[in-house]
């Protein structure tokens, strides 16, 4: 006698029949159900972030502790992956002599749901979750790290060049400016 546990019968012929079935019919469900235009909301929303496409260079200067500041050149390379549904961004600083210094890799997507963007970034072993701020030709993030809340902004200038700063605040303190770059479209 056979008996079925959750639905399965102990036949393993027929529970891994019917597994398959289960399986295959998974992929066919959403074909049967309306279509949904999640996809268009969110390349739409990707789309007012445009203008960061493409190659960008320029310099770099990143403060470390009070007074110690470095001068590197930056590059920003900028684009869009998965048919406009998620932009990547790959940084990197240099010294003069061309060692790298600083690599970074991120990822912005838009959440149709929760009408957020959001930001996701790598750098040596670590990540970064946070959500993502996209005013007119600019976008702003920002994190909490121990005593200091850290806010990243970027915005076009009038001259079409990517501007951004990152300060640190540690409680009444005022902004402590720790990155500043200057970057200009390349073709």
């Amino acid at each position: 006698m056979k008996t079925a546990i959750f639905g399965l019968s102990r036949n393993p012929c027929r529970s891994t029949t019917l597994l398959a079935a289960a399986f295959l019919n998974s992929f066919s469900l959403p074909a049967q159900q309306p279509s949904s235009n999640s996809a268009e909301v969110q390349r739409e929303a990707m789309r007012k972030l445009s203008f960061l496409a493409g190659h960008w260079s320029g310099p770099v200067t990143i403060v470390r502790g009070t007074d110690e500041a470095l001068h590197l050149t930056h590059i920003e390379d900028v684009e869009y992956k998965l048919d406009g549904l998620v932009l990547l961004i790959e940084g990197e600083s240099t010294s003069a002599d061309g060692k790298v210094l600083f690599s970074a890799l991120a990822t912005i997507a838009y959440d149709d749901t929760s009408h957020t963007y959001h930001f996701r970034a790598y750098h040596d072993g670590h990540y970064l979750d946070t959500e993502l701020s996209v005013p007119a030709n600019g976008f702003s993030w920002s994190f909490t790290a121990g005593p200091a809340h850290i806010v990243n902004t970027m915005h076009l200038t009038s001259k079409g060049e990517w501007d951004e700063v990152t300060e640190a605040i540690v409680g009444s303190n005022p902004p402590h400016r720790s990155v500043e770059m200057l970057l200009q479209h390349k073709p």
